[in-house]
């Protein structure tokens, strides 16, 4: 079967930066609904649009189609009383960026340092102004059931994800007001 939309498309991959260093190793196969349905990036659905199983090729994706270019806007440095304790660094918080408009959609922001009485925190994407390079290979292909199209996204092993607000241990993400 070939990849087309409304497939149910699995493939193992890695990921690399542009200097060839690699970023990740899917443990996991990524099985995502090929279609437009925002499972995965638009250049690797470009990419495996029409192809079989067994196909493997490697794509560069420049930041403007991945993850975005770095926004320096994005990082703020809030007082430390203004968040929830325990502090780490790497936990992650939703908040709104501070901009004119007001259906700005919430960001998850990322603690990246804590000094004294203050917290960096960086609503970027890890892999914001980054070229990455994917090696892809399609492992299955099948026809994607009636539910799973209705839901705009794959069920079963490995398909169906958790969202921020699912966590279930409940302390990976926190809404907090950010100025």
């Amino acid at each position: 079967m070939q990849i087309a939309k409304n497939t149910v498309v699995t493939v193992d991959y890695k990921l690399w930066d542009a200097q060839g260093e690699l970023i990740e190793e899917g443990r996991e196969p990524m099985v995502y609904l090929h279609g437009g349905y925002e499972n995965t990036l638009p250049k690797i659905e470009e990419a495996l649009d029409g192809k079989d199983v067994g196909y493997e090729n490697t794509i560069q994706v420049e930041p403007e189609d991945a993850f975005g270019d770095y926004d320096p806007e994005l990082v703020k440095i809030e007082p430390r009383n203004r968040l929830p304790t325990p502090l780490e660094v790497g936990m992650q918080f939703e908040g709104s960026p501070e901009t004119p408009d007001d259906d700005e959609m919430p960001v998850i922001f990322t603690v990246t340092d804590i000094a004294d009485d203050k917290v960096v925190l960086d609503g970027n994407h890890p892999l914001a102004g980054m070229a990455l390079r994917f090696t892809l290979k399609v492992t299955d292909v099948r026809a994607a059931t009636e539910e799973e199209i209705a839901h705009g996204h794959v069920h079963g092993p490995h398909g169906h994800h958790h969202h921020a607000d699912d966590d279930e241990d409940g302390d990976q993400f926190r809404s907090v007001p950010l100025h």
